[in-house]
């Protein structure tokens, strides 16, 4: 048995993902479809294997040639895209007498190859097509007794025949007759041969296999449902060793500023978070690429963050733990009095120091998104401007530029740096970003981990809008982790807090930035309530500095 993938399609409705990456190359738990296919084809007993490419052909030449198969596999350019008909003339030469299967690149099933090519050996018709039923797609005429009416639905008498109306799943096993069907060198679609042969009353069977899992990716909709379908499952077993396969149920939870889209899965009594980052639109280094390796990183050296289960990466879905619905903010809400929030605070704390310290061992610069440091330029870019543009200009109206407060800015970002105790920086760590399971705190959202001062993830955490900490409380607290990161790190006291305070400034910046642009552009209009408070801490921020060099920002923010 020899098998032909078909896999030259520009898979137009795959835009614009098919841009960078064609159609076989998209992956399934990290895996190619088109290695899916091949390694089926493999335990089928195929004894070669010829794959015809146009569009980014480059990209599936250098993934065979990277592979190690068993039995040989080859790639065939064409210059001209032939269709799906022309392409299996196009290598008339690399079949034999024998019936040869021919698959398309774009399907996920479970279907047994090597069924299907003893199906098509126990009768003596030309050509074996395989169907399975989905009502979103099904169009061909079949018979009762299993042969091919039609395949546009446009045969009128044949409604006293068949049965069904059924999905070609794009497996066919053909013989070597049917190539005469077939011009050369010319574009041809398979269904038009096929439909030559009915007219000459050729008959073509049908196969339907039954309990079989079939879907094409034809769609970003198809291909994020069949990636789902397929590693959901797997992703229990592997949370739940022994788990019993039930069906998957899936839950959007409520978002917060991310883009990502959240989902609690649920089988039986078991569950599971699944992130939907979104199919990755180009090759780069993307956040799910940033979050998988910073989470698998922190969760090796024992710090409290989900274990992630499963993932893919260029379909954006990532699978972990499940840790419930509580946050710090919740807890601290509900707290029935202030040494209790210092209890709950001073256990974050540990956290946080845990995470500088530990989380910057073996940190490989790489895995960051975006930036590899928490930097001047990042200060100057990402949390002035964005202040400015996002907040003052775009949700205040305001006739602010950044070039109006530039020098005080690059003191800002230059005094940041100066006395910056360098550690891992979670560079959003925030009430709602703590999560609170069994009496057990766990950080989440680390995607944007880079190395930088542990003062600002300090600031971050303290001068939180969300739970809007009172200054007495603060003070106490950042004794308390002076405290304890000298248990790891030598730590100068009036040194880290020069750094502490400009890292709060600087962070209450991007805080009102990113209020304003999820309020405005986004229209995550329930950030404008915390928006008061954000604006009082910067003000109060501000009025301890001593320096003289800020008082155009000193003006404008006592102004807001």
């Amino acid at each position: 048995m020899k098998a032909m993938i078909l896999a030259a399609g520009f898979g137009t409705r795959l835009l614009p993902f098919t841009e960078h990456t064609p159609k076989p190359i998209f992956t399934i738990a990290g895996r190619p479809l088109l290695d899916i296919i091949i390694r089926s084809l493999e335990k089928a007993g195929c004894k070669g294997i010829i794959i015809n490419t146009h569009h980014l052909h480059q990209r599936i030449d250098s993934f065979i040639s990277n592979q190690n198969y068993s039995i040989p596999v080859y790639t065939r350019h064409e210059s001209v895209i032939l269709g799906t008909g022309g392409a299996i003339k196009n290598v008339a030469d690399f079949w034999d007498e024998n019936p040869f299967l021919v698959i398309n690149s774009d399907i996920v099933t479970d279907i047994d190859f090597r069924r299907v090519y003893d199906f098509h050996l126990s009768h003596d018709h030309p050509a074996t097509l395989v169907f399975h039923d989905d009502p979103e797609f099904n169009s061909v005429s079949v018979s009762q007794d299993d042969f091919v009416i039609d395949f546009y639905g446009l045969e009128k008498k044949a409604s006293s025949v068949y049965t069904q109306k059924l999905t070609f799943t794009g497996i066919q096993v053909l013989d070597s007759e049917v190539l005469g069907y077939i011009p050369f060198n010319e574009f041809s679609n398979s269904i038009e041969v096929y439909s030559k042969l009915l007219k000459e009353r050729r008959k073509i069977k049908a196969y339907t296999p039954e309990n079989n899992y079939w879907k094409d990716i034809g769609s970003p909709e198809r291909y994020r449902e069949t990636v789902f379908e397929n590693m959901a499952p797997e992703a229990f077993k592997l949370a739940f060793p022994g788990h019993v396969e039930k069906k998957v149920e899936q839950t959007r939870l409520k978002g917060d500023g991310s883009d990502r889209i959240w989902y609690r899965l649920t089988a039986g009594d078991r569950s599971i978070i699944m992130a939907d980052h979104g199919i990755k639109k180009k090759g780069a280094v993307a956040e799910i690429d940033s979050f998988i390796a910073i989470g698998r990183h922190l969760h090796d050296k024992g710090i409290p963050v989900p274990k992630i289960q499963l993932y893919d990466t260029f379909s954006g879905l990532v699978f972990m733990e499940d840790l419930g619905d509580v946050n710090l903010q919740k807890v601290v809400r509900n707290a029935e009095d202030p040494g209790e929030v210092v209890n709950h605070y001073m256990s974050v704390i540990d956290l946080l120091t845990e995470l500088s310290v530990s989380g910057a061992e073996d940190f490989d610069l790489s895995w960051a998104y975006q930036t590899p440091f928490y930097d001047r330029e990042l200060i100057l870019e990402k949390e002035c401007r964005y202040f400015v543009d996002a907040f003052l200009r775009g949700y205040l109206g305001m006739d602010s530029y950044f070039e109006d407060f530039e020098n005080e800015f690059i003191a800002l970002a230059d005094r940041t740096m100066e006395f910056a105790v360098n550690g891992f920086l979670h560079r959003d760590m925030q009430s709602r970003n703590i999560m609170v399971k069994d009496a057990n705190f766990y950080c989440i959202d680390f995607q944007g981990g880079r190395i930088g001062p542990i003062q600002y993830d300090l600031a971050a955490l303290l001068i939180d809008p969300y739970v809007a900490l009172p200054d007495h409380m603060q003070n106490l607290l950042f004794d308390y982790c002076v405290e304890r990161l000298s248990a790891y790190i030598r730590v100068d006291p009036d040194a880290f807090r020069s750094c502490f305070k400009y890292c709060a400034i600087a962070r209450n910046l991007q805080i009102l930035g990113a209020f304003g642009y999820l309020s405005q552009e986004k229209g995550k209009t329930l950030f404008e309530k915390y928006i008061p408070a954000a604006v009082k801490t910067l003000k109060r921020n501000l009025s301890l500095l001593e320096d003289s060099g800020f008082s155009q920002l000193k003006a404008l923010v006592k102004r807001l």
